[in-house]
């Protein structure tokens, strides 16, 4: 089935979403077939949508011809099931070259990840993201982090531009930013919370007029992070309270300890709940044996996901 920009917008407006890690065999190459497994084990779950080769995806790392076969499998294993938003990024033309090939192999839409390295100023992005939208029909998100950061001004001038920019993803964690953005842009866009560790930052965003959010330890509790979203959803703060006591800031303290760790904590929890996704390409690195452990004792206590 293809997606509008419209429909895309409509699938954003509620529910959890997921960036699923990338399976790569013990020498860094793309494991498709455990890649697919990966994706079937947690379509039934009940994510709104699944984000291929995000940046939980490692997008950053892959080379050449890696994006599309990820981004094949992922549609090809959800097909009918649950839609599928590709990451794609970089550089301008490279961000529109997988943004095509994402398009034409039937993803719903793209998630446009910062480009990198040098800062660029409201005009230069401006000039980025209209590039990558006009290069494609179907629906953009951009995402509002590290070197791509927009000015609510700038998101206005965009939305006039490219119809199917339909989705802003904040990473900055700005309250001031994100209410300004929301104040001026209102339902002309789709926004979900994108923080490394998002379930954290949930209710304040919901209270902002934003509740859907992206989660990455879906990747491996999958049913404690729906009922976290379903927490949030319904404000029942004594559910959210526990878990976030229980599970959610120990696991920030072991999260936190290494640059890089809001991925390769993700990978490491996916494999001690027996869906091993392989390493970390560098330059991330996995955890520790003593951390692998005290992640484990955080996941046992709450139980069969």
């Amino acid at each position: 089935m293809q997606y509008t920009p419209q429909d895309l917008q409509q699938v954003m407006s509620s529910g959890l979403l997921s960036f699923p890690v990338t399976d790569f065999h013990a020498n860094g190459d793309f494991n498709a077939q455990g890649y697919a497994a990966r994706l079937e084990w947690l379509a039934p779950y009940g994510a709104t949508a699944l984000f291929a080769a995000g940046g939980t995806g490692e997008y950053f790392s892959l080379y050449g011809d890696e994006y599309g076969q990820i981004i094949k499998t992922a549609v090809d294993t959800c097909r009918g099931k649950v839609p599928i938003i590709a990451g794609a990024g970089g550089p301008t033309r490279t961000a529109i070259a997988h943004a095509q090939e994402a398009e034409r192999l039937g993803a719903h839409g793209i998630l446009l990840l910062p480009h990198y390295l040098t800062e660029a100023g409201q005009e230069g992005l401006i000039a980025h993201v209209e590039q990558v939208c006009k290069s494609v029909k179907f629906g953009v998100i951009v995402y509002n982090r590290d070197r791509t950061r927009f000015t609510p001004e700038s998101l206005a001038i965009l939305a006039e531009r490219c119809p199917n920019l339909i989705g802003f993803k904040d990473g900055m964690g700005n309250i001031e930013l994100m209410s300004s953005i929301y104040m001026k842009m209102g339902d002309r866009f789709a926004y979900l919370g994108g923080l490394p560790t998002a379930e954290v930052y949930a209710a304040a965003y919901k209270a902002l007029g934003t509740p859907v959010y992206s989660s990455a330890v879906f990747n491996f509790i999958p049913r404690t992070a729906m009922a976290f979203y379903e927490a949030v959803r319904t404000d029942d703060m004594a559910t959210q309270h526990k878990l976030l006591r229980q599970f959610f800031m120990p696991y920030l303290k072991i999260r936190n300890r290494v640059e890089g760790y809001g991925v390769s904590i993700i990978k490491a929890g996916a494999r001690l709940v027996g869906h091993d996704a392989g390493p970390v390409r560098a330059p991330l690195s996995d955890l520790k044996p003593g951390e692998m452990d005290e992640l484990k004792a955080l996941i046992d206590q709450l139980g069969p996901q």
